[in-house]
């Protein structure tokens, strides 16, 4: 008698676990608003995403710069952010105020300040300053601006150590610049470009976000549709916490298995972004996410 009624019960439960999947189903299949964040969103902001970041970096940045110094170290120093890969010397400006309304009107990216004590400071010994004013809406401009003047930076800091040493020979000047040699060897990204840093954090966040939005917004549906203003309607088949929470359960995990398969297999496909995860590892990590 015990086996029966358990094994009653246990059809009985299968069969309302079934139902609430079932319902919930033909919920989302019927609410417009809770389809346009299981479907129509992960469908196209992964794609807008990948399409805003897929040139990965970016060339010849436009750039003014404000020489208060003008000298001829002052003047070395901007011929080797202009001879850079990143950047591009636009305009020379008198002063901030002419170089901020280029930036204003979109013209350039970026402005270099170099100050009137630039070269006074170098010759004195001391330390000396050079000013970045970069626009921050585009990070891959900023990016370029900042590697450019870094680089151009390290360039004359090399020179002006070793006309302080006095070496008498190349090799000299070649060990005292840079005693360790090393090779910088960037994997799984070699381009360093933001789609392939950023664009895998992006796209979990994606699915998250949308899972739950979605489910914010079918369970406001159904409190609203219920007679009694509650989330859980009446009737002994939505007995139980565990029985309601699997069904829905159940029924998201259908729905986002596919859409997680497209936003993280296809999009990076399709954008050529690098894949190193194999396919169970991602299905070992997305599945207890997903429920979650």
């Amino acid at each position: 008698m015990k086996d029966t009624h358990f094994i009653q019960a246990f059809k009985g439960g299968l069969s309302g676990l079934l139902h609430i999947f079932c319902e919930e189903m033909k919920r989302v299949v019927k609410d417009q608003g809770v389809l346009i964040f299981f479907v129509l969103v992960p469908l196209l902001y992964p794609l807008v995403y990948a399409f805003i970041y897929t040139e990965e970096a970016v060339h010849d940045v436009p750039a003014a710069v404000v020489d208060m110094s003008n000298s001829s170290t002052a003047r070395k120093f901007i011929r080797l952010i202009d001879a850079s890969a990143d950047v591009a010397v636009k305009a020379y400006c008198a002063d901030m105020e002419e170089a901020k309304e280029l930036l204003r009107e979109g013209k350039v990216y970026g402005v270099i300040y170099i100050p009137s004590a630039f070269n006074d400071d170098l010759v004195a010994g001391r330390q000396t300053h050079v000013g970045l004013f970069c626009d921050m809406s585009g990070m891959l401009y900023y990016k370029c601006l900042l590697t450019a003047a870094t680089n151009a930076s390290l360039t004359v800091n090399n020179q002006i150590k070793v006309q302080r040493m006095g070496n008498s020979t190349d090799r000299q000047d070649e060990v005292s610049t840079a005693p360790i040699v090393y090779e910088d060897v960037a994997m799984f990204n070699p381009q360093s470009g933001f789609a392939s840093f950023l664009l895998p954090g992006v796209l979990i966040l994606i699915i998250q976000q949308t899972l739950l939005l979605g489910v914010g917004m079918s369970a406001g549906t159904v409190r609203e549709t219920n007679r009694l203003g509650t989330l859980i309607p009446a009737g002994q088949i939505y007995e139980g916490t565990l029985r309601m929470v699997m069904g829905k359960a159940f029924a998201y995990l259908l729905i986002y298995s596919v859409l997680t398969a497209y936003v993280l297999c296809v999009v990076p496909q399709l954008f050529g972004l690098v894949q190193i995860a194999q396919p169970y590892h991602l299905l070992v990590f997305i599945l207890p996410y997903v429920l979650s």
